[in-house]
């Protein structure tokens, strides 16, 4: 794909620059990417860590006020913290939207009794630790999707693969999209590749690699990245507004992810963290209209996927079968 979309020159402050004999080189044709979302776009919107009903409705409500296109909407404590009664909620509040729902699966090492999570190498982090570990999170997909969620969030690649054999056997629907967590995001190119053959349908990246990075993923695979353009402090707390469109422009297709920093953690959520838990739902949205107000003042924001839109087109896996 070589149009002006993946070629134009949008940087904040360039055309002031130039007239001060300060302009930098033009950005090379070859560093964009040449992928897109099946359908068409570049970049698509994500809303994180929407703990339950009450916050998705304060995010919906938000969203309509500073007019915030929305393609995805996540949570991040878990299937097993919401009742069948506040999923299904979820599901039919989404759903009247075409919003797609990402609810997180399982037990994770940061929440289990493994010690290693809490020294200074970290362990092994938020994955799965031993075959219970692996069952629970089966457990919550098969719950999450017989109630209608058709996006599942994993922190391990053993339960990636689960999750992705168990939906070519029928365990959970075929449309079932499977997205890589920001917690055990790939860092190089040959890493990334490999969770897109375990069957991830979106990998979160980490929000700390460079624009060279991104480009070195692209010229590897196609599979959808997700990116937090502000991270959580527990995640490094960087703030990428004025990058947004170079992001897209290297990182294409990607989802804009408008988490936020400066903020205290919320997972596991429950009822005691209310207060902070709606007042962070109804900021991530204004972050995104930031987000969206800079891309528009870039003029880079007509690449966006259609509302609606949530498959991510043919992908390269491992064969199943062996």
């Amino acid at each position: 794909m070589t149009d002006a979309s993946t070629t134009a020159a949008r940087r904040p402050g360039e055309p002031a620059l130039a007239a001060l004999g300060l302009s930098a080189p033009d950005p090379d044709p070859a560093d964009a990417s040449a992928h897109t979302f099946p359908g068409g776009g570049r970049w698509r919107t994500e809303i994180p860590s929407c703990e339950g009903p009450e916050a998705l409705a304060v995010v919906l409500k938000e969203a309509s006020r500073l007019d915030v296109p929305i393609h995805r909407i996540s949570q991040g404590s878990g299937v097993w913290m919401l009742t069948d009664a506040e999923i299904t909620e979820m599901v039919e509040s989404t759903g009247e939207r075409d919003i797609e729902l990402c609810l997180f699966t399982g037990p994770r090492g940061t929440w289990d009794i493994g010690g290693s999570t809490r020294t200074d190498s970290r362990g092994a982090g938020l994955r799965a630790r031993g075959h219970d570990a692996v069952a629970g999170c089966v457990e919550d997909a098969v719950r999450a999707t017989e109630l209608g969620v058709k996006c599942l969030l994993v922190a391990d690649e053993g339960v990636l693969w689960t999750l992705h054999r168990a939906r070519a056997a029928g365990i959970i629907p075929a449309d079932t999209t499977l997205k890589v967590s920001a917690l055990i995001g790939p860092v190089n190119p040959a890493a990334y590749a490999v969770y897109e053959r375990l069957g991830a349908d979106s990998v979160n990246v980490p929000s700390d690699l460079t624009l060279d990075h991104l480009t070195e993923i692209r010229r590897m695979s196609g599979a959808p990245m997700d990116m937090y353009i502000e991270a959580p402090d527990d995640l490094g707390g960087y703030v990428r507004m004025y990058e947004v469109a170079e992001l897209i422009r290297r990182g294409a297709p990607l989802y804009l992810k408008f988490g936020l920093s400066k903020a205290p953690g919320i997972y596991p959520y429950g009822h005691h963290m209310r207060e902070l838990t709606l007042a962070t739902a109804k900021e991530r949205v204004r972050r995104g209209r930031l987000a969206l107000d800079l891309l528009a003042r870039h003029g880079a924001d007509g690449d966006m996927a259609p509302l609606g839109s949530r498959l991510p087109g043919d992908l390269r896996r491992f064969d199943i079968s062996s």
